[in-house]
């Protein structure tokens, strides 16, 4: 898996767009541009980028495949929605978690889907999972497996690196001895500053009170090795490109080091989460697309 000789798979999450889709791009517009930057790998979200989610008519799935054959694109990840707080009143059961978790885990695989993130409903600030997810993904393991597909969870910012979240998903997979489980890292963990973002930001008004994230120590990149034997994904979260490709936020040089030096081949898909205006996300991915070439290229 590469792109332009790259060691690792280069790709590009239509989340990127969100400002853009409905607006001034459909979706198929935004495929069509994440290969036009010279992408290789498609990642989105069922509920948000699938017609008729989950029930997709024939002729839109196999649009779907023929505009991926042509652009040369091969769908990475499948973001899925676990939520917990669905029924009023009530939290989901086991059950039903396991179900919707099979539901997304036959759709992605029908796209040509092999990672599935199920983004699980959370009790916690610091993002602990709704105890439901361990029952719920081990009754799907085998289908899973069947299916050629890895479910990974994603380390998001709140959590850290070094926290209870990804002690718990270690060891299920420890316990589980399974292969098709493993950690996504979103890069935004690793934040060396914190990003201001216009039309929109991390603390916000809610009716009359506040809302504000809670404080977070800063991840020093060093902490990633000591995981990335679990890590199969890597959301490459990023804020701000600069004119001359430097990136004030996010560590990439640190980061590829990391996961370039423990032999990670997999894919890098970019999400974008800079400013909420419209038109940047296609110019920023270029921009950090550009970069991360230049980094691995240095790297020789």
């Amino acid at each position: 898996m590469s792109t332009d000789n790259l060691p690792f798979g280069l790709g590009v999450s239509l989340y990127s767009y969100t400002e853009d889709i409905g607006v001034t791009m459909t979706v198929e517009d935004c495929i069509e541009d994440v290969a036009d930057l010279g992408a290789s790998g498609l990642e989105i979200l069922g509920e948000a980028h699938i017609r008729d989610y989950p029930n997709p008519s024939t002729a839109w799935i196999d649009a779907w495949h023929a505009r991926n054959e042509r652009l040369g694109l091969t769908p990475t990840l499948y973001g899925s929605w676990l939520d917990t707080r669905r029924f009023p009143g009530r939290g989901m059961t086991v059950a039903e978690g396991a179900q919707q978790l099979e539901l997304d885990l036959r759709l992605a695989a029908q796209l040509g889907f092999s990672f599935v993130r199920p983004k699980i409903g959370v009790i916690s600030e610091d993002l602990r999972v709704d105890p439901i997810w361990s029952e719920a993904v081990e009754r799907n393991l085998e289908l899973a497996g069947e299916l050629g597909i890895v479910i990974c969870p994603e380390i998001h910012w709140p959590t850290v690196i070094k926290s209870p979240v990804v002690e718990e998903y270690l060891e299920f997979k420890e316990r589980t001895g399974t292969t098709q489980f493993g950690l996504l890292i979103d890069t935004g963990v690793f934040d060396v500053q914190r990003f201001a973002r216009r039309g929109g930001g991390a603390a916000f008004q809610m009716g009359t009170g506040s809302a504000r994230p809670p404080e977070v120590p800063f991840v020093p990149v060093s902490d990633l090795a000591e995981v990335m034997e679990h890590v199969v994904y890597f959301q490459a979260k990023f804020y701000e490109i600069e004119d001359d490709l430097t990136d004030l936020y996010i560590p990439w040089r640190q980061i590829l080091d990391v996961a370039l030096d423990a032999g990670y081949t997999g894919w890098f898909s970019s999400e974008y989460e800079g400013h909420h205006e419209l038109y940047r996300a296609a110019d920023q991915l270029r921009r950090q697309h550009a970069l991360i070439r230049q980094v691995a290229a240095e790297r020789g």
